[in-house]
Parts: structure tokens; C-alpha cells; sequence
């Protein structure tokens, strides 16, 4: 019989899928355009701190990072097929590098809290690009997207196995994150209404 921590994992993969098949669906269709360079650190963020949870712990609730670490990866590829939205500024490289810098600091200093606080914090500032971009253009990301993966992130934290700073930080951080994501669409959105 499964454990109560293991049904949470499973319930967070599953909203994992069910976050990001018709996120997927709707870049194909061309209505939401993930911001590229978002996605790239996303991808190389995740898949970090997938690799530091499970080293420190976490046990079968780091899978669902994991997971959406290599979905993270197809949407990368597919916001730059697609040229879904592909501006690219100086922070956004900013971001770009500082991912890449913090990669080297675990390896150099085998220190996964340092790695996972570093990772985090450049998982935030890439929400950058995608809220600049949202907030000219709210329509362009999905709330119910970020929605689910706000609870998600919650249930994550809710089934890990083993709790410290490098299994807790990255996943509250997110739902919090995804949280602030919908709460400023939502208000620009009814802006663009009532100024019509």
C-alpha cells in the first residue's frame, strides 16, 4: 500500500502532465509564446536542483522536479522552433550566465545548499522575461498553467521525505512564484478591459 507522502508525489507528476500537455497543446496552436530564454534556465535550474533533492534526500518527490525538468527542456526546444517569443535582452543573458555560474560553484564546491539557494534565486529572476513579456502582453501565458503548477510545487513540499533547505527552498519558491505570476496577469488583464 502507498504511503500518504508517495500518493502526494503521484498527484504532483500527474498535475505535471496536466499542467504542461495543454500548455504544450497551446504553443502548438500558437496561443500562449513562452519566452525562450525563461524556459532555458528553467530547464537547466530544474534539473539541478532535481539532481541536488535527491542527493540530499529527498527521496520519490524529487521525481516530480525531475519530470518537469525534461518537459521543461521540450518546451525550450519548442519555444525556440516555434519563435515563440525569442526577444532577447541584456538581462536575459544575465540570467542565462548566472545559471551557468552557479553549475560550476556545485561542482567546484560539492556544497548543494549553496547550489540550490544560487539556483533558486536565478529560477526567480527568470520569471523576468516571462512577466516583462506578460505584462505587455497578459494574454500570452496561461493562468491555469501556473495555477496548477503553484499547487504542485505545494505538494512537493508536502511529500518530500527528508526536509531542509535543499529539499523546501526551490519548490515553495516556485508555487510562490507561480502564485505572484497569476495575481499580476490577472490585474493586467482587467486594466486592458476597463481601458477599453
Amino acid at each position: 500500500m502507498l504511503a500518504y507522502k508517495e500518493v502526494l508525489t503521484l498527484i504532483a507528476i500527474l498535475l505535471t502532465f496536466v499542467a504542461f500537455v495543454p500548455y504544450i497543446l497551446l504553443i502548438f496552436k500558437g496561443r500562449v509564446k513562452p519566452h525562450v530564454f525563461s524556459w532555458i534556465i528553467w530547464s537547466i535550474t530544474t534539473l539541478t536542483v532535481f539532481v541536488a533533492q535527491w542527493d540530499d534526500g529527498a527521496g520519490f518527490a524529487a521525481w516530480s522536479t525531475g519530470i518537469s525538468g525534461c518537459v521543461t527542456v521540450f518546451i525550450a526546444l519548442l519555444a525556440y522552433i516555434k519563435r515563440a517569443e525569442i526577444t532577447i535582452t541584456k538581462t536575459d543573458w544575465a540570467f542565462l550566465v548566472a545559471a551557468m555560474i552557479s553549475l560550476s560553484l556545485w561542482f567546484i564546491t560539492s556544497d548543494a545548499v549553496w547550489t540550490v539557494i544560487i539556483l533558486t534565486a536565478i529560477d526567480l529572476m527568470a520569471f523576468g522575461p516571462t512577466i516583462r513579456k506578460t505584462f505587455v502582453m497578459p494574454y500570452s501565458e496561461s493562468i491555469i498553467f501556473f495555477a496548477i503548477f503553484s499547487v504542485r510545487d505545494a505538494l512537493v513540499v508536502l511529500a518530500l521525505e527528508h526536509y531542509s533547505l535543499v529539499t523546501v527552498l526551490f519548490p515553495a519558491s516556485i508555487s510562490i512564484a507561480c502564485i505572484l505570476v497569476i495575481v499580476m496577469m490577472l490585474y493586467r488583464r482587467k486594466t486592458i478591459i476597463s481601458a477599453v
